[in-house]
């Protein structure tokens, strides 16, 4: 009587329907959603497979913040986030308090997993990583081996990060982790050292994600990874490098929207303390000669004089370019002590208003919306400006936009980009892993946002029209099928992920409706549209009536199929 659609049938239109289907999930109200989400097309859709409406534009305050302050919730977290007060905006205040105190947090889950995942690599000091991985890699350069060993910190972070960002109840963390590699972004495959990302990653974004930004800007500013990333590490008298100087200005400090063009500096607008309100070209120039000789310690050849193979931060003196410079209106002298001209910038771009906005900004984006409000962003950059010293000045700054209006009446302007979107997928369903299977990091690839991945120093996109696109969608949806359906197990590496859809199913389950009406709220922690509920259980009837009683074989086969098409519906990518 109810013939099986096969699941893969599911995506015969998703080119089609994926890329619409998400642009309609962020319309306004008004829109209409027949046009917005069915584009025109000659390809007949299975007769089982609803295309899902627009949610509704609102949410309960946990879903908001579960899923802005973390990578969505797992069973059970909407209920314990409830539990934390007699309102919302007490509930909010304790949850927020929480996570930006990450160390009072239990995560005895997580931890137990991460032990038994058996990492070799990730406990490795920054020195140890460089002498084991690359200064004494004990295979032979044109053996495979070789390469293996040399990124195998690299690989296991990119797995560590995902058991962290899935089990870990410090979500928060793992959120402002992400977006602060985006902002100060390095490439996976940068040459020369591979092996310092799990460096970089702990001992510079986590270690000050929550501190102060002008300690941030010093420790990215001084790390292997970056000077490599962005060739600092070749910056000379002879020839001063303005990539890291030119990204330094344009993406970590001022922002591009603080760029005035190719000018004379000395005609720039100057504020009350002499400082020029932005920056122009001869600005990058003259920091790039402030930071000539800010190198790595890193003579594998024994060629260089005073230069050892440690991979430390070095400033090497007779690269540095000692005559006066001009920088933001602000003279920097000639011969100053080793490393002041270079600090002296970082002062001038980590103490400036613009930079103050252009972080609130990207952290407000981040949070609340696509287009945050002027008021958030700058009572946000008001904050960081009053603790410019302040050793929290992060985390003040962050608490500000969480506990702001905007973050708890702003809903629906976002969507999950494909890693957001990927983890929230594990986490809904409760799957099972240890160590990832590598489909999961492929499949993130196709999706067009693997970890640390991005090749422009820009970051990873956070606006929903970076990701609202076919392929990104299509295979969004096909992780879906491939998680329910348990798809994305590696044999070769004897690693598997587990998802038991039947177990998670109340056995008093067994209707159409009942199935609807316990995964919906289970996966999105919020009801469904009346439109979509019906989609939804129109879905899994064939032929059943909406409250008949379905066989056992149809429970599992039909559950599992209605669990990939919520986390395939635009309410599961609103965030």
């Amino acid at each position: 009587m109810n013939q099986k659609l096969h699941r893969r049938d599911f995506l015969k239109v998703a080119g089609t329907l994926a890329a619409a289907s998400l642009v309609a999930s962020c319309a306004p109200n008004n829109s209409s959603p027949t046009s917005t989400l069915l584009p025109d097309t000659t390809t007949p859709l299975p007769p089982t497979f609803p295309p899902l409406q627009p949610p509704t534009a609102s949410a309960p305050l946990a879903v908001i913040a579960l899923n802005r302050m973390g990578f969505g919730p797992r069973p059970g977290d909407v209920d314990a986030f409830n539990a934390l007060g007699s309102s919302d905006d007490e509930r909010l205040r304790a949850y927020v308090a929480q996570q930006l105190n990450p160390d009072s947090i239990d995560d005895s889950e997580f931890e137990s997993r991460y032990a038994a995942a058996g990492f070799e690599t990730l406990q490795k000091s920054a020195d140890e990583l460089y002498a084991d991985h690359i200064v004494n890699n004990p295979y032979d350069m044109n053996d495979d081996t070789y390469w293996d060993w040399y990124s195998k910190p690299a690989y296991e972070l990119v797995e560590a990060t995902f058991l962290r960002a899935v089990y870990s109840r410090k979500q928060l963390v793992e959120v402002l982790t992400d977006f602060w590699h985006n902002h100060f972004n390095v490439y996976f495959w940068q040459d020369d050292a591979v092996p310092m990302l799990v460096s970089y990653h702990r001992d510079v974004l986590r270690a000050h994600m929550l501190g102060n930004f002008r300690q941030m800007l010093e420790a990215v500013a001084q790390h292997p990874s970056m000077l490599y990333y962005l060739n600092q590490n070749n910056s000379s008298d002879a020839g001063p490098n303005e990539n890291y100087a030119r990204e330094l200005f344009e993406l970590h400090t001022l922002g591009a929207e603080n760029y005035l063009g190719v000018l004379d500096p000395n005609t720039i607008q100057k504020d009350a303390n002499g400082v020029a309100v932005g920056y122009v070209d001869n600005d990058i120039y003259e920091a790039a000669r402030c930071l000539t000789g800010w190198r790595v310690d890193d003579d594998l050849g024994d060629w260089e004089d005073g230069v050892e193979k440690s991979g430390r931060f070095l400033y090497y003196k007779p690269w540095h370019d000692r005559l006066n410079k001009l920088v933001l209106g602000k003279y920097i002298p000639a011969d100053q002590p080793d490393l002041q001209d270079g600090r002296d910038v970082l002062d001038l771009l980590a103490r400036h208003p613009g930079t103050a906005h252009h972080i609130a900004r990207k952290l407000a984006r981040r949070l609340i919306s696509d287009v945050p409000s002027e008021a958030v962003i700058q009572a946000a950059a008001d904050v960081f400006l009053a603790n410019l010293d302040a050793p929290d000045q992060l985390k003040r700054v962050v608490e500000t936009i969480l506990l702001s209006e905007d973050f708890r009446l702003t809903w629906g302007q976002k969507i999950k980009r494909p890693l957001e979107a990927t983890i929230a997928m594990l986490r809904a369903t409760q799957a099972e892993f240890t160590r990832l299977p590598s489909g999961v990091s492929w499949m993130s690839s196709l999706m067009g946002q693997a970890f640390f991945e991005r090749r422009p120093p820009d970051g990873y996109p956070d606006t929903m029209e970076a990701w609202a696109n076919s392929m990104s969608v299509l295979y969004r949806w096909n992780f879906a099928v491939g998680l329910t359906d348990n798809w994305m197990d590696d044999q070769e590496q004897q690693r598997t992920l587990r998802t038991d859809l039947r177990a998670q199913t109340p056995p008093e389950v067994h209707t159409p409706a009942a199935l609807a009406d316990f995964w919906i709220p289970r996966l999105l922690g919020r009801p469904m549209s009346d439109e979509n509920r019906q989609a939804v259980i129109d879905f899994v009837r064939q032929g059943y009536g909406e409250n008949d009683e379905m066989s056992d074989e149809d429970l599992d086969y039909w559950g599992r199929s209605m669990v990939a098409l919520i986390l395939m519906s635009p309410d599961f990518s609103m965030r």
